[in-house]
């Protein structure tokens, strides 16, 4: 039985599928053990237009912007929880997702410092 999943999601970001969003994306496929695609939604549901989505150039040449909508399929034993924080990534704002990113990083670095005190 394949643990195949499709989602579809439209693009938050003002920026579309590029820069940050593209790069926080890229990093949660690349954290996933699923294989992950992703084509336009537009498709038609083509497998042959999915694209290898564990590649920043990969994604950021598809050209998503604002509002579009994006098919992810995903392939593997996390695939619906990997789904989840795709979708969480590409529907989120992107000065949300930077304050995300800051804060983990910010924790990250008190860590450092309380390990090393």
């Amino acid at each position: 039985m394949s643990s195949e999943l499709e989602r579809v999601v439209t693009v938050v970001p003002e920026a579309g599928l590029h820069a940050r969003p593209a790069a926080a994306f890229v990093e949660t496929v690349n954290d996933s053990d699923s294989d992950i695609q992703i084509a336009h939604a537009t498709d038609d549901d083509d497998d042959t237009d999915l694209t290898p989505a564990a590649s920043m150039i990969a994604v950021t040449s598809l050209g998503v912007e604002h509002g579009e909508e994006i098919r992810i399929v995903a392939d593997g034993p996390n695939a619906e929880a990997t789904l989840d924080e795709l979708e969480r990534v590409l529907t989120t704002p992107e000065d949300e997702l930077d304050g995300e990113n800051a804060t983990a990083t910010d924790t990250d670095a008190d860590a450092t410092t309380d390990t090393n005190a």
